[in-house]
């Protein structure tokens, strides 16, 4: 039953993150989706949404609300397989039923709303896309933040007295790595994030998001092997 509980809130945890986080790209971003301004605010959402989630359900199941962390602890010796697939059960279940909430509200605006053209805050990379940085520039970027990401993640929650501050300290560097990286690929660091919203978009969306999925679990499976090798020496 605590399996359960663990999953569960995995799954809402990854959906505050991705209603919060590609929310703030599709529907607060009336001052134009490419100026400072709307960047500044989708890092805010993605960072204050992890805390939210983080300081929600981190005593339930440590809140790793994405496949990239789960990889991590599970590489480094933290956490089982059985939980691991739980875990990402959860979190796909959950980054899935936001993006279906997200993509409801949209179709209902006055106007209409082309998803196809406009997006559901999907990450991407090339032409027409953020700045125009290319695939080589794309994977490096998305292995070497999750590789920082997740092993922050993993060091900063190693002590139990540090789970006051731990959240916050993780929603931060979320919020640095947007501002930084956003207009590479948009920051995924985390294949749900990714995932979900392509599902809806189609298209170059889903013909990209492999990278999505692939060199945030490599930075994430790096990031539990370096740990666990800094444990065992």
């Amino acid at each position: 039953m605590d399996g359960v509980k663990k999953y569960i809130a995995e799954a809402y945890g990854t959906a505050l993150l991705v209603f919060f986080g590609c929310g703030a790209v599709v529907l607060a971003t009336g001052t134009g989706a490419g100026t400072a301004m709307s960047l500044l605010g989708i890092a805010f959402a993605f960072g204050i949404g992890l805390m939210v989630a983080a300081y929600s359900i981190g005593g339930i199941s440590g809140c790793h609300i994405n496949p990239a962390v789960t990889l991590g602890f599970l590489s480094a010796g933290r956490i089982g397989v059985g939980d691991a697939v739980g875990y990402v059960i959860g979190q796909l279940v959950g980054g899935v039923i936001a993006a279906a909430v997200l993509y409801a509200i949209l179709m209902d605006k006055v106007g209409g709303y082309d998803v196809a053209a406009s997006g559901l805050g999907q990450n991407g990379w090339g032409e027409g896309y953020g700045a125009g940085y290319g695939l080589t520039a794309a994977a490096l970027v998305e292995v070497l933040i999750t590789f920082i990401f997740v092993y922050l993640i993993l060091q900063v929650t190693k002590p139990a007295a540090n789970a006051a501050i731990a959240g916050l300290v993780i929603g931060l560097t979320l919020f640095v790595i947007h501002v930084v990286f956003v207009n590479v690929t948009g920051v995924s660091v985390n294949p749900v994030r990714s995932l979900a919203p392509a599902l809806f978009v189609g298209g170059k969306a889903m013909s990209q998001v492999w990278l999505f999925i692939v060199a945030p679990l490599v930075g994430g499976l790096i990031a539990g092997v370096i740990s666990r090798a800094g444990q065992d020496a």
